[in-house]
């Protein structure tokens, strides 16, 4: 995949936050976002899951949207569509390495994978999430500091990467809710483009030549 393919998943909304007085970056489903600066980042979460991930040396962390789009188990081995997760979580790493990170520095909160879409709740979308996004992190050795996942209700998350800090607050699953919309919205996108074959991950080598 190449640098201007990886680019379309950067999130690009920036707004001025009045609660927390500073600026901020709102995430939609299939992005993902990184800062080395004082910026807060935002996300709305329904089944999908948010990793936000730091690295704690440098102060420069990130936060992604994303979903497994199939069916079937979220092993990073068996599922076809785990790939999808592989290539979020990887695209977010590697940004971080870009800016200097280094994997024993890193560690993660995620959160999300809860049952508020109808339309994902036989498929068991939202614990897939969830299990998958623990396997990976598992997998590729960064800490797993904190999470809140699964339940029954939506989560806006906002992530301080500077200092590390989320916040989590709990908002109603309404049918009509613009963000889970976003998120039905790239589910059926997901669901009617399957990947085929391979996915080519954007490797970044991190400052130093480590990874």
């Amino acid at each position: 995949m190449t640098h201007a393919e990886v680019s379309e998943h950067l999130a690009t909304q920036r707004y001025f936050d009045r609660e927390f007085e500073r600026e901020a970056v709102k995430v939609l489903p299939g992005e993902y976002y990184v800062s080395a600066r004082g910026e807060a980042i935002v996300t709305v979460l329904g089944s999908c899951v948010a990793a936000c991930i730091r690295d704690v040396r440098l102060g420069v962390g990130g936060l992604n949207h994303f979903m497994l789009p199939g069916e079937g188990a979220a092993s990073l081995v068996s599922s076809a569509s785990a790939r999808y997760g592989v290539f979020a979580m990887e695209v977010l790493v590697n940004h971080l390495f870009k800016l200097g990170a280094q994997r024993e520095y890193l560690e993660a909160k995620v959160f999300g994978g809860g049952n508020v879409v109808a339309s994902l709740l036989r498929s068991d979308v939202g614990a897939r999430n969830a299990q998958f996004v623990r396997d990976y992190l598992a997998t590729e050795d960064i800490a797993l500091v904190a999470e809140d996942l699964m339940d029954d209700h939506a989560r806006k998350v906002v992530f301080f990467p500077a200092t590390g800090r989320v916040m989590v607050k709990r908002v109603g699953a309404s049918s009509q809710s613009a963000e889970l919309q976003h998120e039905r919205h790239y589910q059926r996108r997901l669901q009617s483009a399957p990947i085929a074959g391979e996915v080519a991950l954007f490797d970044i080598e991190p400052a130093g030549g480590r990874r």
